[in-house]
C-alpha cells in the first residue's frame, strides 16, 4: 500500500475491503511521505520493519529487487489526488498490477498517460469506484442491459453531503484541507470527490454514455477555492436523457448516493440508504421490490452477494467485491484460464479516463455561456 497512513481515513477501509475475503495479505507499504509516520504506521499493522519503506519509490524499487516468490503483486495506492499518477505510473511499468483510488489522476492528461502505460505493460488496474460493488445496482445493470426496462429514456443521479457545508479547511480537518485544495484535488471539489462517482454509476448502470452537458458549477461557502456544488442536464447516447446532482453542503445529509432509471416499460430505483433494496417499477402493474440474496436475482448480484437474505450488505462489502473480482481476475490470468464475466466486472482505465473527462468538460461548461457543449475526451 502506498499512502493510507495514520490520520488517513480512506486507508484503513481499503485494507479492510482487501482483507474482507482472504484474497490479499497486506506485506509492505509506504504509508506516507514522512517516513517517521510510514514506520509507525507499519509496526501498528505489524508488518515486518524491512518491508516498511520511507517513500514509492524505494517500496516499488525494493519489492522489485526480490525474488517473484516473495515480492508483492498488487500494489494499492490511496494517496490524494496529486499524488495517483507517479506512483501508478511506476508501479506499473515495473511489473505490478494497481487498485487505485478516485478519481483516477490530477488531470485528464495524466488519466490519458496511464492508459497508455497499461496498455504498453498489459499490467491490471481497478479504479474503486465503490457503488458499484453492491448486488443491486449490479442486479439494476443487469436488468437494463437484457432490455427489461425498454429502451432508456430517463436517468437521475444524486449525490448528497453535507459535510462541507461550513468552511472546514485550514483547520483540524485533514480531508477538508486537501479535498478543497486545488493544488491537491485538481480543478475541481465537489463534482471530482463525489460528481465523479455519480457519473461513474449513471454510465455503468445505464450502458448510456454521455455525450452531451450542460453545467452549474457552484461554489457556496466564502472562502472555499473549489467547487462544493452542481448540477448537470446530460445528454446520452440512444437518445436518453439525465440529471446528474452532486453537493457537499447539503446541511444534514451524509452519503445517500441514488440512481433512477426510466425506459419504455418502466423504470429501477436505487439507493446507498436502502442498498439491499432496487425498486421496479412497471407501467401498467404494481411496484416489484427486489432484495439482496433474493431468489430472482441476477449472476452478478448473485456473485457479489455475501449474506443471507435479509442481512444488510453494506459499504464495506461493496467495496471488498472490487477487490475481490480484480483478485479473481488475476488469479485466473495466472492459471492461464479466462476469468468469468462476473469477476471481470470491476472499474478500470476506461472508466477512470471518463470519469477524468466528465471532471474537466463539467468545470469548462460551468465556466461557459454556452447551453451545451460536448463531452469530449
Amino acid at each position: 500500500m502506498i499512502g493510507g497512513g495514520q490520520g488517513a481515513f480512506i486507508g484503513a477501509v481499503h485494507r479492510l475491503a482487501a482483507a474482507l475475503d482472504g484474497q490479499y495479505e497486506l506485506v509492505a507499504g509506504a504509508f506516507s511521505s514522512n517516513p517517521d509516520t510510514s514506520r509507525a504506521t507499519g509496526q501498528l499493522l505489524g508488518l515486518a520493519p524491512d518491508r516498511v519503506y520511507g517513500s514509492y519509490e524505494d517500496l516499488i524499487a525494493q519489492e522489485k529487487a526480490r525474488p517473484e516468490a516473495e515480492r508483492v503483486q498488487v500494489i494499492s495506492i490511496v494517496t490524494p489526488n496529486h499524488l495517483h499518477f507517479a506512483p501508478a505510473k511506476l508501479a506499473l511499468e515495473s511489473g505490478f498490477d494497481v487498485v487505485l483510488d478516485k478519481p483516477m489522476t490530477f488531470s485528464l492528461a495524466e488519466a490519458k498517460d496511464l492508459a497508455a502505460v497499461v496498455t504498453a505493460t498489459g499490467r491490471r488496474l481497478c479504479l474503486t469506484h465503490t457503488y458499484t460493488g453492491y448486488p443491486m445496482v449490479k442486479e439494476a445493470r443487469q436488468l437494463v442491459a437484457q432490455g427489461t426496462l425498454g429502451r432508456i429514456r430517463k436517468v437521475y443521479v444524486e449525490y448528497p453531503q453535507g459535510w462541507l457545508s461550513k468552511f472546514e479547511e485550514g483547520g483540524e480537518n485533514k480531508q477538508a484541507s486537501w479535498r478543497t485544495d486545488p493544488t491537491k484535488s485538481g480543478i475541481s471539489g465537489a463534482m471530482g470527490d463525489i460528481g465523479t462517482h455519480a457519473f461513474n454509476l449513471l454510465e455503468y448502470v445505464s450502458g448510456l454514455r454521455v455525450e452531451k452537458l450542460c453545467a452549474d458549477i457552484n461554489t457556496v461557502v466564502e472562502g472555499r477555492r473549489l467547487d462544493d456544488d452542481g448540477a448537470v442536464l446530460l445528454r446520452l447516447s440512444d437518445g436518453a436523457s439525465g440529471v446528474l446532482v452532486a453537493t457537499q453542503v447539503a446541511a444534514g445529509e451524509e452519503n445517500n448516493v441514488r440512481i433512477r432509471v426510466y425506459g419504455e416499460k418502466g423504470g429501477l430505483d436505487w439507493m446507498q440508504a436502502d442498498a439491499n433494496t432496487l425498486l421496479v417499477k412497471w407501467l401498467d402493474r404494481p411496484t416489484e421490490i427486489w432484495r439482496t440474496g433474493g431468489p430472482s436475482v441476477g449472476s452478478y448480484a448473485a456473485h457479489n452477494t455475501r449474506t443471507p437474505a435479509g442481512h444488510p450488505e453494506g459499504y464495506l462489502e461493496a467495496f471488498a467485491n472490487l477487490y475481490r473480482n480484480f483478485a479473481l481476475t488475476l488469479q485466473a490470468e495466472q492459471a492461464g484460464q479466462p476469468a468469468s464475466p462476473e469477476a471481470l466486472d470491476y472499474p478500470s482505465i476506461e472508466e477512470g479516463v471518463r470519469g477524468m473527462a466528465f471532471i474537466e468538460n463539467v468545470i469548462a461548461s460551468g465556466r461557459s455561456d454556452q447551453k451545451w457543449t460536448d463531452f469530449t475526451v
